[in-house]
């Protein structure tokens, strides 16, 4: 069997979730190729597996992280042109391959390409349709995106075989407010769960990982900023500072997920900093509280090792808005706008979360609930049964 997956490039959230799953088809004896671009090209290339580089379509962003979406428009970053020269890409590598299934991570390009070529196709998702914040002064701009290329993106996961939802059934779905399936979809349409390549079982125990990395018993801090680069260098830069002058009570990791670098941590005062964090789920079960952006990936993440969080939003990216609110509406999550953040402001939200209010349980009862839930099988078993047929 061959397995073709289409992954969307920006940051490494849409490949670090594809990549369990191809891993699992490559053990039982299957072939895959990886097409991407932007940050998960060194993703993919890092992790070993075969990969072509399709050609980039990118977001703008501000100094802050924010997205730009006039700047964006400007650019033509998610231009028809670009679109169709992806799918041009994707239509040459899929007759390369010859896949028998083609799995696409929030890929439109290759939902069309595998239409194109009569290929049965698995699309992955968390978020139907993209859209831009209804705020004011993007709603003009919210008004041409929906009824263009952005709009379009959105209709596209209905031309798949299925549409798998990486995200746990009701009442804990973290995507809820970014779904909006249409009814005609839902017959296609199938949650499965996140993917979570290691179980919290099937590791140590809190006390013997935090002995492993070196800390005691001090509450564990673990600071893991995602997304694509531009999108995170401003809110990195500021936590550092923050995180450095945190008080001694508390123990500091912070991530900064970038794949091109040392997985040798680097010592920033008392705060641990790893520029390449190879063992991600060792510390999220050895830490008390996980203080993120609000990507898909890290709430669900978290949720399965039942740890609280603290969300910092990208501005403008309304999707991050959506989890930021699912999660704080299940009682797991303090979300703090990234305008307000100081040392005061942060310092005193971890207090709140670790000290009070209740967190830290409901985290644990939610991790309870969700725990039996395998996307990796499940979507394992989706694509070998198209593959079959």
């Amino acid at each position: 069997m061959k397995v073709y997956f289409g992954v969307c490039g920006l940051g490494l959230g849409h490949a670090g979730r594809s990549i369990p799953v191809a891993r699992m088809i490559q053990k039982k004896g299957n072939e895959v190729l990886f097409s991407t671009y932007l940050d998960a090209v060194d993703y993919v290339k890092r992790e070993k597996f075969p990969l072509v580089a399709a050609p980039s379509i990118n977001l703008t962003v501000k100094p802050d992280g924010s997205v730009d979406f006039r700047g964006t428009a400007a650019e033509s970053g998610f231009s028809l042109h670009i679109f169709l020269r992806q799918v041009l890409s994707e239509i040459r590598f899929m007759k390369s391959f010859k896949p028998d299934v083609v799995v696409s991570d929030s890929r439109a390009s290759s939902i069309l390409a595998a239409k194109m070529l009569g290929i049965p196709e698995v699309t992955l998702l968390n978020q139907y349709q993209v859209i831009i914040p209804r705020e004011k002064r993007f709603l003009r701009l919210a008004r041409i995106g929906d009824a263009s290329l952005l709009g379009l993106i959105g209709k596209m996961w209905s031309l798949g075989s299925f549409v798998l939802i990486l995200d746990f059934p009701k009442p804990y779905t973290v995507s809820l407010y970014n779904l909006g399936i249409p009814p005609r979809m839902r017959k296609k349409v199938r949650i499965i769960g996140p993917i979570i390549e290691v179980r919290p079982g099937s590791l140590p125990s809190k006390e013997e990982i935090k002995k492993m990395l070196g800390f005691g018993g001090n509450p564990l801090i673990f600071v893991a900023i995602s997304g694509p680069v531009r999108e995170k260098s401003y809110l990195i830069s500021v936590l550092k500072e923050i995180m450095r002058r945190f008080p001694e009570k508390y123990d500091v990791v912070m991530s900064l997920g970038d794949p091109n670098s040392t997985s040798k941590p680097i010592k920033n005062g008392k705060v641990v900093i790893y520029p390449w964090l190879p063992h991600r789920f060792e510390l999220l079960k050895a830490c008390d509280l996980v203080i993120a952006r609000a990507g898909h990936g890290t709430i669900v993440q978290s949720m399965y090792y039942g740890k609280p969080l603290i969300l910092i939003p990208t501005p403008n990216q309304t999707e991050q808005h959506n989890n930021a609110r699912r999660a704080e509406e299940l009682g797991i999550a303090k979300v703090i706008p990234q305008r307000k953040i100081s040392y005061d402001n942060l310092l005193s939200s971890v207090e709140e979360v670790l000290e009070r209010d209740g967190y830290g349980e409901r985290a644990e009862k939610i991790q309870k609930e969700v725990s039996a839930y395998n996307g990796i099988e499940n979507a394992f078993e989706v694509i070998t049964s198209l593959a079959k047929d």
